[in-house]
């Protein structure tokens, strides 16, 4: 089965709430949604104008573990009709200070702010995964949604915490060195900009990294 996130805003196969919360996939090339209704639920369903063929969402494990790499606050998933097809353990949530929060990221995308602000209302809404560090928090994701909780004047989130994840300690040495402590010094920029400084960044960092795997 071949698994592909869409990572776009605009797409017409799928509905716009659902590109906004980044829940859109191809499965084998059909388009197919996970949407988050709670904090731990979401509902998978085609896409607005998708058409799933044949069986191919008889077997869901492969797409909600694609989806829980991302999202593994939410541990309770339905079908269409809002039956159960799968369910793990409830994720325990901790409430973290922001200057509890170390970023591993610069930049922050200001076509991202935008589409979050169109789900994201409140602080209670912001879970993202950090790695304890140090006494603080390592952000792994969601550098987006802790910027505009600085914009909004919140001073918590919640957060799942999770194992190692040996890469992300070069980005934050880095992130260190650009002077970012917390999720208030990142860096708002264009999208244009952060595709060349961000994902620019991210190439260079690993290209140098697979050199060394080499040497």
């Amino acid at each position: 089965m071949e698994i592909e996130r869409i990572d776009t805003y605009e797409d017409s196969r799928f509905s716009q709430k659902v590109l906004w919360q980044h829940g859109c996939f191809l499965v084998d090339g059909a388009p197919c949604e996970v949407e988050i209704i709670s904090d731990f639920e979401a509902v998978i369903h085609k896409g607005a104008n998708g058409y799933i063929h044949g069986n191919i969402l008889a077997d869901f494990s492969s797409l909600i573990d694609r989806f829980r790499f991302y999202t593994p606050h939410i541990t309770r998933f339905y079908d269409e009709n809002y039956r159960i097809i799968k369910e793990f353990p409830a994720a325990q949530l901790l409430t973290l200070k922001m200057e509890q929060i170390q970023p591993s990221q610069f930049y922050v995308d200001r076509d991202k702010i935008a589409a979050i602000s169109n789900f994201i209302h409140k602080a209670e809404d912001i879970i993202i995964q950090v790695l304890p560090y140090q006494g603080r928090f390592i952000s792994l994701d969601g550098h987006t949604r802790l910027y505009y909780a600085v914009m909004q004047g919140w001073e918590h989130v919640r957060a799942v915490a999770e194992t190692d994840d040996g890469w992300v300690h070069g980005f934050v040495e880095e992130a260190k060195n650009r002077n970012i402590y917390t999720p208030s010094d990142l860096i708002l920029v264009s999208h244009a900009e952060y595709v060349e400084k961000w994902d620019g960044f991210c190439d260079a960092f690993f290209a140098a990294k697979e050199e060394q795997s080499k040497s």
